[in-house]
């Protein structure tokens, strides 16, 4: 069982790692070649798509599995794997707060501005929002990576 909740530790973390990755090096720098009357739109579309079912699992998964992992003891870990475990764990955990207090009052304010009266110009709502959640979500990245890094090294034999 211990074995199991680290790998889906692992497997839950890599998969949250690489959506992360994609958006930072793809979906994002794509968006970035549109107008503001086609961004601002397609942000909001996609804001609306992504926290639904299995993203939501993966979202608490990397939280749930590396705490699990950590918290049932395990004959012949050795400490610096539980230590790997609680700083990949940490990561995900600063991953979440950057998400909540950063990402998603941005994501947030972005859908109110759709219903704002009177009418916010697209390149106003742009411009509040795309450099600073831009740089948000690199943060959450690289924490989602380091996270993913930890638990595959406390993984290792």
């Amino acid at each position: 069982m211990p074995t199991l909740l680290l790998a889906l530790a692992v497997i839950s973390t890599g998969l949250y790692a690489g959506f992360m990755l994609i958006f930072l090096t793809g979906i994002m720098p794509g968006l970035a070649r549109l107008s503001d009357e086609q961004f601002v739109p397609a942000m909001r579309r996609i804001n609306e798509t992504v926290p639904r079912g299995v993203f939501l699992v993966v979202f608490v998964a990397i939280i749930a599995f590396p705490a699990a992992a950590v918290a049932v003891p395990v004959d012949g870990r050795t400490v610096s794997e539980r230590w790997l475990i609680v700083a990949g764990l940490v990561c995900a955990v600063l991953n979440h707060l950057v998400t909540v207090a950063g990402n998603i009052p941005l994501n947030n304010a972005l859908a109110a501005s759709e219903n704002a009266t009177p009418p916010v110009p697209d390149s106003q709502v742009r411009a509040a929002f795309e450099t600073r959640w831009n740089r948000l979500h690199q943060i959450r990245t690289l924490l989602t990576l380091a996270a993913f890094a930890l638990l595959v090294c406390a993984g290792l034999p």
